[in-house]
């Protein structure tokens, strides 16, 4: 599965997924959830996007701990593999791989936005679990992470998002 998806590769594609995979392309994204939340929420929305900020840290650390405690090599480091895969732009990033950090961080962002909102915004539903997929597909599509790397990340940043989810409801008792 890997092979395949990393192996529909072109010039657009590689320029395209390289995009995906950054940061910084998505601050309009997060900025508008911001709006998002205090349109909804008002002054609450504040403490929401505070643990939004915890939610991503801590998962981000998790995820981090997790590929430093299995060290499994990511596909682009992996010499028995290395030669077969296409990378963009030269990029393989840390060593390992398991789990995928950007898997992580996109899910808690969206299973938290979804148990805030109680999965009550078909347009913030769609457009964060599109950016999820894309930008989850781009770390297989650039090489750097397995299938099971991305999986093993959704299931941190699930298990983030409900913790966080859980503290700021025990803390908030809202909304």
């Amino acid at each position: 599965m890997f092979l395949a998806i990393n192996g529909m590769n072109s010039p657009f594609m590689d320029d395209f997924m390289f995009w995906a995979a950054d940061k910084f392309i998505w601050i309009p994204l997060y900025i508008f959830l911001a709006i998002f939340l205090v349109k909804k929420f008002g002054l609450s929305s504040l403490y929401m996007i505070l643990f939004v900020v915890l939610l991503i840290v801590s998962s981000d650390q998790i995820s981090v701990l997790i590929k430093n405690s299995f060290e499994r090599l990511r596909p682009c480091h992996d010499e028995s593999l290395s030669f077969l895969v296409h990378t963009v732009r030269n990029k393989c990033g840390g060593k390992f791989g398991f789990v995928s950090s950007h898997a992580a961080n996109t899910m808690a962002l969206f299973v938290y936005l979804l148990l805030l909102t109680r999965n009550s915004n078909r347009w913030i539903t769609g457009i964060t679990a599109a950016f999820v997929m894309l930008v989850s597909y781009s770390r297989i599509y650039m090489g750097v992470h397995f299938p099971a790397d991305i999986i093993g990340g959704w299931i941190v940043g699930i298990f983030a998002a409900g913790f966080t989810y859980l503290i700021y409801r025990l803390m908030f008792d809202s909304p």
